[in-house]
């Protein structure tokens, strides 16, 4: 019965060394500043459904490593093509590789994308672009075929007991 107790306590003290010295491994990562190759873009007009890549160049001119280990973007037609976390060393220069798919955006749109990581300061960084999406003109409906849906959508009685949905126009009563 000792020797059990005593292989027993030999097992934690084992597993308590082991676990000392995993977290001793782990080494705490400054911060470290950073240059973004221009952060605020305005891209020229593009077709609804058009799909662009947008590469934002990251010069790291810290002394320490930079590592994004987190990119979220202000909408879901963003696409983010990097593995995270994504490491740049001092002094050297990286990518975010994001796709845009326009399909569902029409006018004028603002987009923003978020990387955080180690970055000096605020431990964020704030990337922006916009762009006017132009709606293809194959697929714009005209004033009368909006009018007609939206007729058609009301079902007027009182169109259809004056006769008016015949003619495709109504008068004022006199």
């Amino acid at each position: 019965m000792m020797k059990r107790v005593s292989n027993i306590i030999v097992l934690v003290c084992l597993a308590a060394a082991m676990l000392g010295a995993m977290q001793s491994c782990k080494k705490k990562v400054n911060m470290t500043a950073i240059e973004i190759e221009d952060q605020d873009r305005h891209y020229y007009p593009i077709l609804q459904g058009e799909e662009f890549e947008l590469n934002y160049g990251i010069t790291n001119v810290g002394d320490e490593p930079l590592i994004i280990k987190e990119i979220q973007t202000s909408c879901g037609c963003m696409i983010v093509n990097d593995k995270l976390p994504l490491m740049v060393m001092p002094r050297k220069k990286g990518f975010i590789h994001i796709k845009y798919n326009s399909t569902k955006n029409v006018g004028l749109v603002k987009h923003y994308i978020y990387c955080y990581g180690n970055i000096a300061e605020t431990g964020r960084a704030e990337l922006r672009f916009d762009v006017h999406v132009v709606p293809d003109a194959d697929y714009t409906r005209d004033y009368e075929e909006l009018f007609r849906e939206q007729r058609n959508l009301d079902g007027s009685v009182g169109d259809a007991v004056d006769g008016g949905l015949q003619r495709g126009y109504y008068v004022d009563n006199p």
